[in-house]
């Protein structure tokens, strides 16, 4: 499967009877999938549908979509606001017996603000069931839209993060052949520092400067950490071909590629290693920032 980003944007547009439609989708990143919808006020309907066609598309990321809605060539009907124009000649009746005047005239009293209204011809059910199907559709072609934006994100990911683990793997191979791991780079820094202990103490202890010389060369061995260096790299590798959503479990490995780099910062006694190190620490970084972009 593809990866995918967690970002992009799609647009779909459309028209069913008398209605024209816009869906207008935005993601970012998100921990889990968050849709976040905006309808036109009348149309909640559409809601529960378009969050399930949402959740088929996409797993991850927060997702704001808007939906706008118009109508267009639904014949207008005029009609009487009964309860308005019941209120007008109450008070007409009311002032007329009061003032001497004309009486109204009929087109006086429909001038009157609210007591005609025009308005689009009604819509039988079925038509605005056929709407919010449409709606729904529309959703989903922006949907898929979107899905296949952050497929082509994804990929360029992919790229970058392949590179980033080139970086790692370069630099694991250059600490492997670091002079400060040779054998007798190691002797030379235990004899150094036993030597240190012996100046420290007026008593010898053989016993206890066998288990120190022991400490040191455990502290200063990183062999394991760069076995697992190596092993973090190859599954990195392996879930990128894997592709799909991959993202939570990439962020995993990040933070344990983070965790061999300080390991093996701590542990040298070796200008080149420690180096080597930070130079991981930044790659793996780096690394971590484009995955969290990641679906």
């Amino acid at each position: 499967m593809p990866l995918s980003s967690m970002t992009g944007f799609a647009r779909a547009d459309g028209a069913h009877g008398s209605y024209r439609w816009t869906w207008e989708l935005k993601s970012v990143n998100a921990k889990g999938l968050e849709i976040r919808l905006r309808l036109p006020p009348g149309w909640d309907a559409v809601e529960v549908p378009v969050r399930a066609r949402a959740a088929e598309a996409l797993s991850r990321g927060t997702v704001y979509a808007t939906l706008s809605t118009s109508r267009e060539g639904a014949a207008p009907v005029v009609r009487v606001n009964e309860p308005v124009l019941a209120a007008v000649l109450s008070a007409m009746r009311d002032v007329a017996g009061r003032i001497d005047a004309e009486p109204a005239s009929v087109d006086g009293i429909l001038g009157f603000k609210g007591v005609i209204e025009v308005v689009d011809e009604v819509e039988s059910e079925d038509q605005r069931r056929a709407a919010e199907a449409a709606f729904v559709v529309g959703f989903a072609e922006a949907a898929g839209s979107l899905a296949e934006m952050r497929r082509h994100e994804g990929a360029a990911l992919g790229t970058v993060l392949t590179q980033r683990l080139d970086e790692i793997a370069a630099l694991t191979a250059r600490a492997e052949a670091a002079p400060g791991r040779k054998p007798e780079a190691i002797r030379e820094r235990l004899r150094e520092q036993i030597a240190s202990l012996i100046d420290a103490s007026d008593r010898f202890d053989a016993d206890r400067l066998h288990q120190e010389a022991i400490l040191i060369a455990a502290k200063v061995d990183v062999r394991e950490e760069l076995d697992r260096l190596i092993a973090h790299v190859a599954q990195g590798r392996h879930l990128l071909a894997q592709g799909g959503a991959v993202g939570r479990r990439l962020d995993f490995l990040a933070q344990e590629l983070n965790r061999e780099a300080n390991t093996l910062c701590s542990k040298s006694n070796d200008v080149e290693l420690t180096n080597i190190g930070l130079e991981l620490k930044s790659v793996v970084e780096q690394f971590r920032e484009q995955v969290q972009n990641l679906e």
